[in-house]
């Protein structure tokens, strides 16, 4: 009995095979049928050639064959990869050929980008095509649902602990990463933190899972979750699917190709869903000013069913918990700082303690220390900066960089750390405060500036609707502190007074000294700051008005 996931999701749908597992449009799949249809994927598969240890790049929106298939490739032990589908041609070969796929499955409307580089493609053995209605069509590709249909199951094989899991991270410079987990490591820690944030205690061993969503239905306790942001990175896929579907949930899928507010809670209303999970202010915002809108259209959604909701990778603000919170007094907002290379902390708010909320503050996982760059503690109180180091689901390495894995994965004092790189200081009461990622640090006369904690005194001003800050050559000072913003609808864009409003709330040097208004802040599809983009539009713009 090991702690792969796919032992754990046989054992789930052995005990509960009618109960709902994916709802996805019009496809609604029980746990049976979810269980045979990846069953049906692993068969696939094995027929092409993969073998155990294999890899598959998944490059598909969020939608039921994308689980169907990494479910199915646990089956078979092979190691499925996450497929950015924002990534063009570079990016997108790199991941394929980096991660050694032999196989890419996909939704047919990325054929003509697959097609503009499969010559470059030489692993790949096997392209399965999912029909997406798009038209779209790779000449010489397998058809998902036909190959399925013309497959028998595979039947269930012994599989290990020690099976690679990986996922594909784009960090904040160079080509994407292949963060590596063995299934033990992975499972138990994930599994552990979403039982824990439910006041459960955790399953010992995967045959313990059937009884337990077995109680859990019989007592209507199962979560109904929507994975409001993509399933192509850690947080719609960890929290917003693989945690829901280990606890015998149903995973309600989103139409992430266009991020719809109003759709997202028309969708939670119809489904009765129970969790959502978000990355942050970049998809809150938006949703708390949807809550608004039908309220006073006198159309509110009714949401009574909505017990919590889920973030995790990116700063969601205080104020907007809040507002929240003020249409939906019953749920608790989950606040998880962490990445892919690991879990830091986490802040719980709720009705009743939201006036004491504080953006970017978070409790540390009793695996998680804040240490100097030499190993040694920060004192908390002491105002001293240190690197988060997570002690706790602690990753392989990255795949086939030694070099970057020797860096970020280090041991202190006989413990193994994984530290992405993000600073902290620790406050008197343990708590910790998140400054930013080091190597988006500005340095500006000798100080340095974390772009986040800028940012998020810049969005506290009632005009400010979304912002980036970046570090831009300067003779005087290094670099120069520089904001780039949208406006919220109707605001009136002051530069004077937004900068006024930073030094009201942080030291003065860490206030903007140029500003550039944008339509729109360049985001990833999951709401990650795209710092790179945005530095480029604060330098073509300055120089032009230069």
């Amino acid at each position: 009995m090991t702690w792969q996931m796919a032992d754990i999701w046989e054992h789930i749908a052995a005990a509960i095979p009618d109960k709902p597992a994916i709802v996805d449009g019009d496809k609604r799949y029980s746990w049976a049928e979810y269980e045979n249809r990846a069953a049906r994927v692993a068969r696939v598969l094995s027929d092409h050639g993969l073998k155990p240890g294999a890899k598959l790049s998944i490059y598909s929106y969020n939608a039921a064959e994308y689980l169907e298939t990494q479910f199915g490739a646990f089956k078979a032990r092979i190691c499925p990869v996450n497929v950015n589908y924002r990534y063009l041609e570079a990016e997108l070969t790199h991941v394929i050929n980096n991660s050694d796929s032999e196989a890419l499955v996909f939704q047919a409307q990325f054929a003509p980008r697959v097609a503009a580089i499969r010559d470059q493609l030489d692993q790949v053995k096997l392209f399965l095509e999912i029909d997406d209605g798009s038209g779209e069509h790779l000449d010489g590709a397998v058809a998902y649902e036909q190959a399925l249909q013309a497959a028998e199951p595979m039947p269930v094989i012994e599989r290990s602990d020690d099976d690679l899991y990986m996922l594909y991270t784009g960090g904040t410079t160079g080509m994407p990463k292949g963060v590596m987990y063995d299934h033990k490591s992975f499972a138990s820690a994930l599994l552990a933190k979403g039982f824990e944030m439910r006041m459960m205690d955790a399953p010992t061993d995967s045959s313990s899972f059937g009884p337990l969503v077995q109680q859990l239905h019989a007592a209507g306790a199962v979560s109904r979750a929507i994975p409001a942001c993509p399933l192509m990175h850690g947080t719609g896929m960890w929290i917003g699917a693989m945690v829901p579907h280990s606890l015998g949930g149903c995973v309600v899928l989103f139409d992430n190709s266009h991020f719809d507010p109003a759709a997202l809670w028309q969708l939670a209303q119809d489904e009765q869903v129970t969790d959502i999970t978000i990355v942050g202010d970049v998809f809150a915002k938006p949703m708390l000013a949807a809550l608004d809108d039908a309220r006073a259209a006198g159309q509110a959604f009714d949401l009574s069913a909505l017990a919590m909701m889920g973030s995790s990778g990116v700063m969601w603000s205080a104020e907007v918990k809040r507002g929240l919170l003020a249409h939906l007094p019953q749920i608790a907002i989950v606040d998880s700082m962490g990445s892919t290379e690991g879990s830091m902390g986490v802040s719980i708010t709720t009705a009743e303690n939201v006036d004491s909320d504080q953006t970017a503050k978070f409790d540390m996982n009793p695996t998680t220390k804040v240490l100097t760059e030499e190993g040694k503690p920060v004192a908390p109180g002491s105002g001293e900066m240190g690197l988060i180091c997570n002690g706790g689901m602690v990753p392989l390495g990255y795949y086939k960089d030694e070099a970057k894995s020797a860096a970020t994965f280090r041991t202190f004092d006989g413990v193994r750390y994984s530290i992405p790189g993000d600073f902290a200081t620790v406050e008197a009461d343990g708590s910790i405060t998140l400054l930013g990622r080091g190597s988006a640090c500005i340095n500006s006369g000798g100080e340095k500036i974390f772009p986040e904690e800028v940012e998020e005194a810049l969005k506290t001003h009632e005009s400010v609707y979304d912002c980036l800050v970046v570090g831009l050559p300067d003779d005087r000072f290094g670099q120069k502190v520089t904001a780039v913003l949208s406006m919220a609808d109707g605001a009136r864009f002051d530069e004077a007074a937004l900068a006024e409003h930073v030094r009201s709330r942080l030291a003065a040097y860490k206030a903007p000294r140029a500003f550039v208004l944008v339509d729109e802040v360049p985001r990833a599809a999951n709401g990650k700051a795209g710092y790179k983009d945005a530095r480029e539009i604060a330098l073509k713009s300055l120089q032009v008005a230069a």
